[in-house]
C-alpha cells in the first residue's frame, strides 16, 4: 500500500481514478476504507486520495497531544508529496472537522467542499465530559470500548434492521484502529473550536450531505450550515444514518457525481 512521510509521521493512502482531485476524510473510528464505495464509482470523474489519519489504520501512531490542525498539516503535507495543488476535500463526521480546520488554513488549496453528516458546532460540556470519559475506557479496555460506544449511533434504524451485515463489517474494521490513536482523535474532537464563524467565509461550491436517519449530526444541524454557507446545496439522504455514505451508497454517489461535474 503507498505510504508517505509527512512531518515524521507515516500515513497509508489510496490513489485512484482520474479527473478532479478528490481528498476523502474519514470519520471516527473509522479509515480510509470508509470511502471505497466513493472511490471505485466515481474513478471516472474524480482522482480520489483517501487517506488513513495519524493514529488510524495503516498510518503511525506518534505520541500527541492531536488537533484538527494537526492532522490538516498532514494532510496539506500529503498534497504537496503528491503534487497536487487544489482539491476538493470531502469530510464525513470527524472528517468534516478536519476539513473546517484545513479551509480555515488553507482556503487556496480547496476547489470545493462535500460536508458528510458533520457539524460545524464546538462540543457541549456533556459531549466534551463524554469524550474524556470514553478516553478512561479506552485506557482500560482499549479499542473495544470506542467499538461499543459509537457503533450503534454510526448506522440508521433502516440499516441495522436490513442490512445487519453491514453493522459487523463495521465492527471488524473499527476494530483495527490502535487506541492510542483514538485516544488522540477524541481529544482533538473534545477541544476543536466551534466554526461558525467560518461557514459565511466559505466562498467555494459547497455540497452539504446528511442521512434523514442521522442521530449524531441530526439534518437541522446540515440545513443550519448549508444556509450559513454562501454557495452551499444540501441533499438528505432517506434511509441512511451517520454514514450516508454506506448505508445509501448510490444516492450519495450520484450527489457528488453531479457536484464534481458542476465545479467551476
Amino acid at each position: 500500500m503507498p505510504f508517505a512521510t509527512v512531518q515524521g509521521v507515516r500515513l497509508v493512502y489510496d490513489l485512484r481514478g482520474q479527473g478532479v482531485p478528490v481528498l476523502w476524510i474519514h470519520g471516527f473510528p473509522l479509515g480510509r476504507w470508509l470511502w471505497d464505495p466513493q472511490v471505485e464509482a466515481l474513478r471516472d470523474v474524480a482522482r480520489s486520495i483517501a487517506v488513513d489519519l495519524r493514529g488510524f489504520g495503516g498510518s503511525s501512531t506518534p505520541e500527541g497531544p492531536y488537533t484538527m490542525e494537526t492532522y490538516a498539516e498532514d494532510l496539506r503535507g500529503l498534497l504537496d508529496l503528491l503534487g497536487i495543488d487544489r482539491v476538493v476535500l470531502a469530510g464525513l463526521s470527524m472528517g468534516g472537522y478536519v476539513s473546517f480546520a484545513f479551509y480555515a488554513a488553507y482556503p487556496e488549496r480547496v476547489r470545493g467542499l462535500i460536508l458528510a453528516d458533520t457539524r460545524h458546532q464546538a462540543d457541549t460540556p456533556e459531549a466534551r465530559a463524554n469524550r474524556y470519559a470514553l478516553i478512561e475506557r479506552i485506557r482500560q479496555e482499549g479499542t473495544a470500548a470506542a467499538v461499543e460506544a459509537f457503533l450503534p449511533r454510526l448506522l440508521g434504524a433502516t440499516t441495522r434492521r436490513e442490512h445487519p451485515e453491514r453493522v459487523e463489517m463495521l465492527r471488524r474494521k473499527m476494530m483495527t484502529n490502535p487506541a492510542a490513536g483514538l485516544i488522540g482523535a477524541l481529544q482533538a474532537m473534545a477541544e476543536r473550536p466551534d466554526r461558525t464563524e467560518l461557514l459565511p467565509r466559505i466562498q467555494v461550491p459547497t455540497l452539504v450531505i446528511v442521512g434523514e436517519e442521522d442521530e449524531v449530526t441530526p439534518p437541522e444541524v446540515a440545513r443550519q450550515m448549508a444556509e450559513a454557507i454562501p454557495h452551499a446545496r444540501l441533499v438528505v439522504l432517506p434511509s441512511a444514518g451517520h454514514l450516508a455514505n454506506v448505508e445509501a451508497p448510490e444516492a450519495f454517489n450520484e450527489a457528488v457525481r453531479t457536484f464534481l461535474g458542476q465545479l467551476p
